[in-house]
């Protein structure tokens, strides 16, 4: 599970700093700040994935900031976009940031276990 999350969270950030970089090229109609900030945030994200991954105390934390700052970040971008708010596309990104969550808090909390448990070897 903590493999999932990591590959899951890894993969969001790739794609938010490819999105940033094809934003400076001029394909898209964004600020120069939102291609910087979608850049600097999907390194970020790409960064704490790696940390979630070794269990580093914080990592957890640092990944679930960049996914809100990308979460609200993209409110932004939807207005440039379409004029308007999308609803299900809101909602679907914070579905899937709910999910790689718990799959990195419940495979981090499987792994502690395990690496507790004392085995006897005969």
């Amino acid at each position: 599970m903590l493999t999932a999350a990591t590959l899951g969270m890894a993969a969001y950030g790739v794609y938010s700093v490819g999105l940033g970089l094809v934003g400076f090229l001029g394909v898209f109609g964004l600020d120069w700040w939102a291609d910087l900030a979608l850049v600097v945030l999907g390194l970020l994200l790409l960064l704490s994935s790696a940390l979630v991954r070794v269990r580093m105390p914080g990592g957890l934390a640092l990944s679930i900031g960049a996914m809100f700052a990308l979460q609200a970040l993209s409110l932004h971008n939807d207005m440039h976009f379409y004029r308007a708010i999308l609803i299900v596309p809101q909602v679907a990104r914070g579905i899937l940031a709910a999910i790689l969550v718990a799959l990195a808090f419940v495979g981090a909390v499987r792994e502690g276990r395990a690496a507790a448990t004392p085995t006897v070897e005969e």
